[in-house]
């Protein structure tokens, strides 16, 4: 078996902190198979899953220091001179059915495909999804443009098909055949092309959704609800990515503060 094991070399220049984390869940996972089938010689498993935190008297418990530390980036953010262009290089819509469905509700890449026609629901402008990250499932509005561009991708492009997945493909040997993942990637990297774009990724198209929100002043609680998250801490990070938001709220508490100061002192000087 070591014949087939590639060494990292410690310090191995051009990795990633989270590429070589996902490289030693990989080993882990390998020895934890070869441990639990008890006929490959291997009893343990010598990848822990995590360091012990070394604290005076701290128990050793199910946590502890991840063996690799990942930094935690914050995802960029489209400008609305990018959205416009964006939209505007878009040749379907189809396509601007699902990057509406991304920029202006929220929704994965894979809840997007995931659409049945029955989760769609027009008349009360509202999204079921069934599939969503964990298998949670939550029913989320979305805004009039998107039932607007669905509307006219059903009406007019959407061919026949024998499922009942919203996008499917519109030409080639596999018309009417559900849309991939890779196909609405290759669709995405072709609009961003010719919008003369460096970066336009559906993950991106998803965070630059709950960035607005949240300028807007949507409430968290509310943004963790569209999102479909499982803890509000994932949903934290958007009061990061607003700082323009931040900023405008910041000084209207703080003008109100020193109003307050300001007429609190002319009330003890009479």
């Amino acid at each position: 078996m070591g014949e087939r094991v590639v060494r990292l070399e410690d310090g191995e220049p051009g990795l990633a902190a989270r590429t070589i984390a996902r490289r030693l869940s990989s080993v882990r996972g390998l020895y934890a198979y070869l441990a639990a089938r008890g006929d490959t010689g291997v009893s343990r498993n010598p990848v822990p899953s995590s360091l012990a935190a070394r604290r005076p008297g701290a128990r050793r418990g199910k946590g502890g220091v991840p063996l690799i530390r990942t930094p935690r980036t914050l995802p960029r953010v489209l400008a609305p001179s990018e959205v416009d262009a964006l939209r505007a290089a878009l040749r379907t819509h189809r396509d601007r059915a699902m990057v509406e469905a991304m920029l202006l509700g929220g929704l994965r890449r894979c809840e997007v495909l995931g659409l049945r026609l029955d989760d769609v629901n027009a008349g009360q402008r509202r999204v079921f999804v069934a599939e969503g990250k964990g298998g949670r499932q939550r029913i989320v509005p979305v805004s009039a443009r998107f039932f607007a561009s669905l509307g006219d991708y059903l009406d007019h492009e959407r061919p026949r098909a024998s499922t009942d997945r919203v996008f499917v493909v519109l030409k080639g040997p596999r018309r009417g055949e559900s849309l991939t993942a890779a196909g609405l990637d290759e669709i995405l990297d072709g609009a961003r092309g010719r919008a003369g774009l460096t970066q336009a990724t559906c993950h991106q198209l998803r965070h630059t959704c709950f960035t607005r929100l949240r300028e807007a002043g949507m409430a968290l609680e509310a943004i963790q609800a569209q999102a479909g998250h499982s803890s509000i801490v994932s949903t934290r990070i958007y009061l990061h990515l607003a700082n323009d938001w931040l900023e405008r709220e910041y000084l209207r508490a703080a003008e109100a503060i020193e109003a307050q100061v300001v007429a609190s002192g002319e009330a003890a000087e009479e």
